[in-house]
């Protein structure tokens, strides 16, 4: 355990590793509190926050005089670090997936020329895919690139590859990301390939990426099945990160 950590971080670190990794599986009781005070030659306050971490994050259930029992554990994605859906479910030693929906080249109208900072009626390549983890449906993919890396996603099966290191390939590096996360109700599209209801919640994650020379890349409307998949952000006062609340319309950002 990291010394420069709390001693319940560096607690609830151990304890959620095990639930991840599947040591400690789905439905499992938790070992009581004077268990882990023994285990770990602590006492029951960082003991208590470690848990209280656990059952905030959902990894587990329980607590008020019902012992705490391992959850599944939703896959989580920080937006600290910008990463790949392929590299982060490969992360989290899963296996990753995708079915192709569509892959067009078309012309840009109005709105993608702003949103993509290019010419109207520019080329450019919409690709919409559903993405999977060890093959459950996790998120419907809506994307949108300018045509200088699009071109490239149109010789590639994205049903295999990995779009951003296809083109890390091509010397084009996704480095910066601009994240709008809300709540909307599933679409008929949505529904069908999320296998939901019509209107059931989703997690909406409407992304501008930008390459390496502040270029806008891309835009994207994901949507996430809430119960596969959250979000999570990381704030510090000796390095801060900004968090703005925008207003936003309903449309969506585009492709």
């Amino acid at each position: 355990m990291a010394a420069s950590q709390p001693l319940y971080s560096q607690l609830y670190d151990v304890l959620a590793e095990r639930i991840r990794s599947g040591d400690w599986e789905e439905g499992k009781q938790l070992p009581s509190e004077k268990a882990l005070v023994a285990e770990f030659g602590t006492s029951r306050g960082p003991v208590r926050q470690a848990l209280a971490k656990l059952r905030t994050e959902g990894l587990v259930v329980g607590g008020r005089g019902a012992p705490p029992r391992v959850q599944r554990a939703v896959r989580s994605q920080s937006f600290d670090t910008f990463i790949s859906f392929t590299e982060w479910v490969e992360e989290l030693g899963r296996t990753p997936g995708a079915k192709v929906i569509e892959l067009t080249q078309r012309l840009a109208d109005e709105r993608l020329a702003r949103d993509l900072d290019i010419a109207v009626e520019s080329p450019v390549v919409a690709v919409v895919r559903l993405r999977l983890v060890d093959g459950e449906p996790v998120m419907f993919e809506r994307s949108v690139y300018v045509i200088d890396a699009g071109r490239h996603l149109l010789r590639v099966d994205l049903e295999a590859e990995s779009i951003y290191q296809t083109l890390r390939n091509q010397g084009i590096f996704p480095t910066r990301a601009h994240n709008v996360i809300d709540a909307v109700g599933a679409g008929e599209i949505e529904a069908r390939w999320l296998e939901v209801k019509p209107g059931s919640p989703l997690l909406r994650v409407r992304r501008t990426t930008l390459d390496q020379h502040g270029t806008v890349l891309d835009i994207a409307d994901n949507r996430y099945l809430p119960n596969k998949a959250n979000f999570a952000v990381d704030n510090s006062t000796l390095n801060p990160t900004p968090l703005t609340r925008i207003a936003v319309d309903d449309a969506g950002s585009g492709g």
